[in-house]
């Protein structure tokens, strides 16, 4: 199997990580960072919150890293020990070689590091392809997770095929196009300048995957006994919410599902919108 990494070019991926460290520069909260070693290759985590807190782990989607959640970390540490990890094979420090989405190698990767960081259970959130493999480690792994919490999840309703041509369309425009497109991601509102321009750079740089993210089976999907909540955006041009949403409620009757009127793909500031189900 051919190895795919991350970085398009060696350039490339000093100015991601040249960005990665500015926002961290400027980011008004004390954390860890911290890297450990798996079979899978070196894994990037930044951590903050009190030691002895419960332990809460967020999983950010393709085509960006853990600068996502710096405005989230800083809500949920008030309560939980937090750990943002930088998935293998996507535009962090984590190592860039992407792994096979087909099997278990992700969820076996997620299972390394939570034993590395000395972790019995924790409660994970994640985002699109975050989130799909918060559910495949789950389903693995259920004595891991504590709860489960699953924003504009990849795997279980179908993607909407129309996104390409969505895509494709404003890329005629050049940079103006790009801008819109986000905006649509983002629910029709625009990015902050800075993120926009992390997402520029991230989309210039970085080998986006080829590779379908596969659907969970009703029996996989069934396996999740843990407290399971969704959040999904009526908004989102990429997956079909209403049918991830009815999708889950049929097949885990006890989840707390919420669709959100106003959301796109990229659910905003989700801490606030979670805290309350934690």
């Amino acid at each position: 199997m051919k190895t795919v990494t991350a970085f398009r070019t060696q350039e490339g991926k000093n100015e991601i990580f040249k960005a990665y460290d500015e926002f961290l520069q400027g980011w008004d909260f004390p954390y860890e960072e911290i890297s450990i070693d798996t079979r899978y290759g070196k894994t990037y985590i930044l951590a903050g919150g009190d030691k002895n807190n419960p332990p809460l782990l967020l999983l950010h989607g393709t085509g960006m890293n853990s600068i996502m959640w710096l405005k989230d970390i800083k809500t949920y540490a008030h309560k939980y020990r937090v750990y943002a990890v930088d998935i293998v094979g996507e535009p962090g420090k984590s190592d860039a070689r992407q792994l096979p989405l087909k099997g278990n190698f992700y969820a076996d990767w997620l299972y390394e590091v939570f034993n590395k960081l000395s972790i019995g259970k924790a409660i994970i959130i994640g985002i699109s392809l975050g989130a799909w493999l918060g559910v495949k480690f789950a389903i693995n792994y259920p004595d891991k997770t504590d709860k489960l919490v699953l924003l504009s999840p990849s795997g279980i309703g179908p993607q909407r095929k129309a996104f390409i041509f969505t895509a494709l369309y404003y890329g005629i425009f050049g940079e103006k196009g790009t801008e819109r497109l986000y905006a649509k991601i983002n629910g029709n509102k625009p990015l902050p300048a800075s993120i926009l321009q992390y997402q520029k750079l991230i989309r210039n740089n970085f080998h986006y995957r080829h590779e379908a993210i596969p659907l969970f089976s009703n029996k996989e999907l069934a396996k999740l006994s843990m407290p399971t909540v969704l959040l999904a955006g009526s908004k989102d041009i990429m997956l079909h919410s209403e049918k991830t949403a009815a999708r889950l409620k049929t097949l885990l009757p006890q989840a707390t599902i919420c669709l959100l009127p106003e959301e796109g793909h990229s659910i905003v500031n989700p801490a606030e919108k979670i805290k309350e189900f934690l």
